[in-house]
């Protein structure tokens, strides 16, 4: 079982995501969430896919990619820390990522389907990580985390996105 990690694992700022993820074991969180998000995804009308609930604000179509970016990019710090990589992963500007992305010009369900792979992806290694490489430490955002620790942040990060989807688009 995969136990939630303790605050000395991560980078304070990361407490929002991890917070949010139930205590249960993180691999059957991660399934379980695959099966949630992707029948909530699928059950928006397609006509909501470019909706910005404000001037500036993200498309959904974006905030979707948005959540596979950062799984994603998440999914590699876990790898190279749990593979023992001492390279230090610094914060990266996820406007950026979006913007050039260009999602609204993609139907909001090949967005829905590479969310789905992508968890489909992160389950799979994480699978495969003996518990002495998910506690293994590396230097993510400045502080030292473990990879344990990055797969929470997967999960809640997509909790907390999902209840923005619920509260602001739909």
């Amino acid at each position: 079982m995969l136990n939630r990690p303790k605050s000395s694992e991560y980078n304070p700022y990361l407490e929002r995501y991890i917070g949010l993820v139930p205590d249960d074991d993180l691999l059957k969180t991660l399934k379980r969430q695959q099966t949630e998000m992707n029948d909530f995804l699928k059950s928006i009308p397609i006509e909501k896919g470019e909706y910005r609930y404000e001037k500036g604000k993200w498309s959904l179509k974006e905030v979707v990619g948005h959540i596979a970016d950062i799984e994603r990019v998440m999914s590699y710090y876990l790898l190279v820390v749990a593979r023992g990589d001492t390279t230090t992963y610094p914060s990266f500007d996820k406007d950026s990522y979006v913007s050039n992305a260009e999602y609204d010009r993609l139907e909001l369900s090949d967005i829905i389907t590479e969310l789905s792979v992508v968890r489909q992806s992160t389950i799979s290694l994480i699978t495969c990580l003996s518990d002495n490489a998910l506690m293994r430490t590396g230097t993510v955002m400045s502080q030292p985390t473990t990879a344990r620790a990055l797969g929470y942040v997967i999960a809640g990060h997509e909790l907390h996105h999902r209840e923005i989807i619920k509260r602001s688009y739909l």
